[in-house]
């Protein structure tokens, strides 16, 4: 049995809505001010996925539960995908180096390289370049 694709927008505003516990207006409002965006289908109604339900209820649960206002909801929302993000970096950074010891170097947009074994990092201004090696 195949697992359902979280991401998949299936749901019209008002099932959306019925599953997050919301009225649509409030799917709406949230989605004006950007804390879910759904996608849109070729005539312009709003899809939501199952993950997007699931953010609903945190925006509903931190907006009631805990008092916080939308734009505190907004960053909040914001540092979990940032850290979601960074944990998948650090997982593909993980996969990819050589266990016995590590290089990385900054990339041109600040982002972290491994230097494969053999190889040598670009030089630039203001990069460095850390060697790592596991106890």
């Amino acid at each position: 049995m195949e697992r359902p694709d979280v991401d998949e927008p299936v749901f019209p505003i008002s099932v959306a809505a019925e599953l997050a516990g919301m009225h649509a207006q409030t799917l709406r409002q949230y989605d004006r001010v950007g804390l879910v965006v759904p996608r849109r289908r070729p005539g312009g109604g709003r899809r939501y996925s199952l993950k997007d339900v699931a953010v609903l209820r945190e925006v509903q649960r931190l907006s009631q539960d805990e008092g916080i206002n939308l734009a505190g909801i907004a960053r909040i929302l914001y540092l979990q995908r940032r850290v979601e993000a960074l944990e998948l970096e650090v997982g593909k950074l993980r996969h990819r180096a050589d266990p016995g010891s590590r290089v990385f170097t900054t990339g041109a947009r600040g982002n972290v390289v491994i230097v494969e074994r053999g190889q040598r990092g670009e030089r630039g201004e203001g990069r460095a370049l850390v060697l790592w090696r596991a106890n």
